[in-house]
């Protein structure tokens, strides 16, 4: 039997090794930058043409190679970061593997031009699929410029599934967006189809911040620094009070390195129990700094894993520090009580939550109760009249004067129009009577009668299954109503967040928001969808557009469905509301009026049927 054992071809074990190290290209962004910064670059510029499917290019001001350096530096497990086994326990750069270049230059076509800063002439290298085509000498400045282009073009299989332009392009602006706020002290710029996205100058950390994801984080951010002898910890952590649901910037640095750690993530939060709400998150910025001996960033190729030594004890500390840095700025929000719908007790003169004022007091200087032989005659208090008069009037419901009683109107709310052919759909589970009276339970629940028993509905579910579907058709249709806003809100994103915004601008539009970009990542909100006053539009952009992100834009259909579902969980009635039983009506009619009333959008039950049988079984 012949040998069947071999060895690969070192171009098709660099095709295999890019297949976890270049996985799309921001990480042809990440790999050539962080290079650039282990290089001691203190510029760095990146230009990017059609999301980098076309073309990559990082230029630094390093300290550029020779030669012979551009030829091996793309040979796999060639590095000059490491010389033996034990550097990984002292490791004080970005890159170490030697895999980076070697897995580029395997899936794309590559060229180099660099100078070290000794030498008169530097060197050009031109690579397409691993294999070398040219070298030659060139005259270039100091450092390193890398262009890569056509990613994949060897690799059809890989290409075909890279995501829209606007993904990509804000996969690689995240990936500059880490690096960029570990290294402050180097200055930054991206181009991307010729046009500037970012331009950091070199600057201070807390600057630096406020570069990239804009100068209203400013006000969020309180300063963490602790140091002990296992870890250093310093950077910024948010204010109570500016707890989101979406959106909140959270990173963890290691060493200069960016990390995931939902341990530590764990820290943090529950350092903020109790200080908001459930469900919520706050923005933070720390930065770790210990023994590169006691920490292993091998563990994956994109190094975003790294396991400590001391892992728990660090979280002791991160927790602790959390705590006191939200002690000292006194974070911890007060007890703000609240007097709206204060009881009408006539405890304070000229109080505005007193119905009735108390009569003004009085007393006579020349009345004394020990003296019993003069002829003193107390002075009759005839001001009690009059109050009594107005507690009859108020009392007895209507006035003597001729006037009207006082009838508090229920607050308008969504109005919604009863279908001609209501119930058809759903005949066993209709009402009694169209318009028949409904009940509703601790401001949540509607009850009402149908032919089985009685029907519970979760009024504002139901409101979320019913305006879902008036905002998909609107965007189907293209037929919002756009308000105009007298003064218009200022709504600001990362230039990761960008891409994303543009790619559902349509949407919006259709919506009936109406932004303008004002440069720098800012937009003016002109316009807001007529009917959902009260809201902020703020709030409500910026949770489409992390929910965008979160379900990758893949079809433009998921996305009006994700942004009308973010739409109706914004404009639905909150429980608790009050609802009389018009109301309660038309959201009963308009509720059975779609074609899936059972269930909102997201697969939550919206009503549920107690059956006679089992009422009756329980008075048995």
């Amino acid at each position: 039997m012949s040998d069947i054992i071999r060895l690969l071809p070192d171009s098709v074990a660099n095709q295999i090794a890019a297949g976890e190290v270049i996985q799309r290209p921001a990480s042809v962004v990440k790999e050539l930058v962080e290079n650039a910064i282990d290089a001691g670059a203190h510029h760095v510029d990146v230009l990017v043409t059609d999301a980098g499917k076309t073309c990559i290019q990082v230029i630094d001001d390093g300290k550029g190679m020779s030669d012979t350096d551009a030829r091996m530096a793309f040979e796999r497990h060639a590095t000059s970061k490491i010389r033996e086994a034990s550097d990984l326990f002292a490791l004080h750069t970005m890159g170490f593997r030697g895999e980076a270049l070697a897995s580029i230059a395997a899936v794309a076509q590559v060229e180099l031009r660099t100078c070290t800063d000794d030498a008169q002439l530097g060197t050009s290298i031109t690579i397409s699929g691993s294999k070398v085509e040219k070298q030659e000498p060139i005259a270039c400045p100091k450092g390193s410029n890398f262009a890569v282009k056509n990613l994949f073009f060897n690799v059809p299989a890989r290409r075909k599934f890279l995501k829209s332009n606007q993904t990509e392009l804000s996969n690689i602006l995240t990936e500059f967006e880490r690096i960029a706020l570990v290294n402050p002290d180097v200055s930054f710029t991206l181009h991307h189809n010729d046009t500037e996205m970012l331009n950091l100058p070199a600057i201070q950390l807390r600057q630096r911040i406020m570069g990239v994801f804009g100068k209203k984080l400013n006000q969020e951010l309180l300063s963490l620094d602790v140091q002990t002898t296992m870890v250093k910890l310093h950077g910024f952590i948010g204010r109570p009070e500016t707890a989101r649901k979406k959106g909140a910037r959270q990173f963890f640095f290691v060493n200069g390195r960016y990390m995931r750690h939902p341990y530590f993530h764990k820290a943090v939060a529950d350092a903020y129990e109790n200080l908001i709400p459930a469900g919520e998150q706050v923005s933070y910025f720390i930065y770790f700094e210990v023994d590169p001996a006691n920490i292993d960033v091998n563990i994956h190729p994109t190094k975003t894993e790294i396991k400590f030594e001391n892992e728990q004890a660090i979280w002791q500390i991160l927790s602790a520090a959390v705590k006191e840095t939200l002690g000292r700025f006194n974070a911890v929000p007060s007890i703000d009580f609240d007097t709206e719908g204060m009881p009408d007790i006539p405890a304070f003169e000229n109080s505005p939550y007193s119905l009735v004022q108390p009569p003004k007091t009085s007393y006579d200087p020349s009345y004394n109760p020990f003296n019993t032989g003069g002829s003193y005659t107390p002075r009759r208090h005839t001001d009690w009249e009059p109050l009594f008069q107005g507690l009859e009037k108020e009392h007895s419901g209507s006035s003597q004067d001729g006037g009207e009683p006082f009838v508090e109107e229920p607050l308008p709310e969504q109005e919604f129009e009863a279908s001609p052919t209501l119930y058809d759909a759903h005949p066993e589970e209709k009402p009694l009577e169209k318009a028949t009276q409904h009940y509703q339970y601790k401001g949540c629940y509607i009850l009402t009668s149908v032919k089985s028993g009685l029907m519970i509905i979760d009024q504002q579910r139901a409101h979320i299954r019913i305006l879902y579907d008036q905002y998909m058709t609107q965007m189907e249709n293209r037929q919002h109503v756009s308000q105009r806003m007298l003064f218009p809100d200022m709504v600001h994103f990362a230039s990761s967040e960008i891409p994303v915004l543009e790619s559902i601008m349509d949407d919006l539009s259709a919506l009936g928001f109406d932004l303008s970009s004002l440069g720098g990542g800012t937009y003016a909100i002109n316009g807001v969808p007529a009917g959902i006053e009260g809201l902020n539009p703020e709030t409500l952009i910026t949770n489409m557009v992390q929910t965008a992100i979160e379900k990758g834009c893949k079809v433009k259909e998921e996305i009006q469905s994700t942004l009308a579902l973010a739409l109706a969980k914004a404009a639905a009635i909150v429980p608790g509301q009050v609802l009389t039983n018009e109301e309660m009506n038309n959201l009963v009619d308009g509720l059975f009026a779609v074609s899936t009333p059972n269930y909102t959008p997201d697969g939550k039950s919206v009503l549920a049927v107690l059956k006679e049988e089992d009422l009756e079984k329980l008075f048995k």
